[in-house]
């Protein structure tokens, strides 16, 4: 069986929610896979197991030295896939004709455009920032294109940043795993409960989303938000007087700890601003709502549309206070059974369409052409 290395750019204990299901899981059936995780912790590398290697941090600086030294047979390696990191790729492609391994570039989330969007957000951009964002974007680019194949996380993403990309492309999205489904617990109340599991910022504008809830007649619902910055969701929230008794706010710490949580709500909420970096590519908590046949609530764009038929498998909604409130009072109005339904339905169509099982097969013969 051909051996593949798949290169994080992530931390060991990081939520792996794509890797785990496609690379340690469904492309195993395929191919013999390696992944390196980095650590901050740890000082030399380590093997936490057969197929798992944990190096430090700052061995990213010269991974195939490292590599080397750790007694990885890196000529074994038929595939190397690297993770969002240019850096790394650079030092993976210029080994790449000395130990005969083929190259792909896996881009997540366009990473350096979202700083450069967080920044203009929270007014701390300025030219130098904008011209190192273009210089660095080019170079990645001349990189890409060294690669035998590229796997953006979607189309759009591919269109809006990287449309002059020559090299093989595959699209690799955030999909569900049809071994893993999570049980929807149906409780008792009468109210719905809305779940937002994310990052709230100046970005976001979470606060428009506020607005909307803050504006309803009804009552009869609750919004429960998980968020790595309890504090700063608690200090937009005591903005709005009416909105305390009926919102719940948590710190998920595990995977776990937030699909249990989500499994308890009725709908998920993933309305973000009408902007390239938000519609090019499909969050990973829509996914983690349609795992327990959460029904969602998300921005109408192509991207959404691509996947899900609006009012059957989602509701899709403007960003902005008065789209978003007339989505809510219509929700709000549907029978608990009409809401379960379109989760279900919505479930289904990613089963079918978006399942890591069926990537991992789609993706396997596209290496296997190289």
């Amino acid at each position: 069986m051909r051996k593949l290395l798949y290169i994080t750019d992530q931390d060991e204990y990081t939520d792996h929610s794509f890797i785990g299901p496609l690379f340690e899981k469904y492309l195993k059936k395929f191919y013999d896979v390696d992944i390196i995780y980095f650590s901050e912790f740890k000082a030399e590398f380590e093997k936490r197991d057969k197929n798992r290697f944990i190096f430090p941090l700052n061995s990213k600086k010269n991974l195939i030295k490292e590599l080397k030294n750790s007694k990885i047979d890196i000529s074994s390696y038929y595939y190397i896939v690297v993770r969002n990191d240019a850096k790394i790729l650079k030092n993976i492609l210029n080994s790449s004709k000395e130990y005969n391994y083929k190259v792909g570039y896996r881009l997540s989330f366009p990473k350096r455009r979202a700083k450069l969007e967080v920044d203009k957000a929270n007014r701390k951009s300025n030219i130098f920032k904008d011209l190192n964002t273009i210089i660095a974007t080019s170079l990645e680019k001349n990189l890409i294109n060294q690669c035998d194949i590229f796997l953006p996380a979607s189309r759009q993403l591919k269109e809006e940043y990287f449309k002059d990309i020559t090299a093989k492309t595959f699209i690799c999205p955030p999909a569900i795993d049809p071994e893993i489904l999570h049980e929807n617990v149906q409780h008792n109340e009468s109210e719905k409960r809305f779940f937002y599991a994310g990052t709230l910022d100046k970005l976001r504008e979470f606060e428009t989303v506020l607005e909307a809830f803050s504006s309803l007649n009804s009552t009869n619902w609750k919004l429960i938000i998980s968020t790595k910055d309890p504090q700063y969701a608690k200090e937009v929230i005591n903005s709005f007087d009416n909105l305390k008794q009926n919102i719940e706010i948590h710190n998920a710490k595990t995977k776990k700890e937030l699909l249990d949580l989500i499994s308890e709500a009725d709908i998920g909420v993933s309305i973000l601003p009408s902007i390239p970096l938000f519609d090019t590519s499909t969050p990973v908590k829509i996914i983690d709502y349609y795992s327990s046949a959460i029904p969602c609530i998300m921005t109408d764009n192509a991207n959404s549309s691509e996947i899900f038929i609006n009012d059957k498998e989602a509701w899709f909604c403007e960003f902005s206070k008065d789209t978003i409130k007339k989505k809510l009072e219509y929700i709000l109005d549907l029978p608990k059974e009409e809401v379960t339904q379109v989760g279900m339905a919505g479930q289904k169509k990613l089963l079918a369409t978006r399942n890591y099982e069926r990537i991992a097969a789609d993706l396997a013969h596209q290496l296997d052409i190289l």
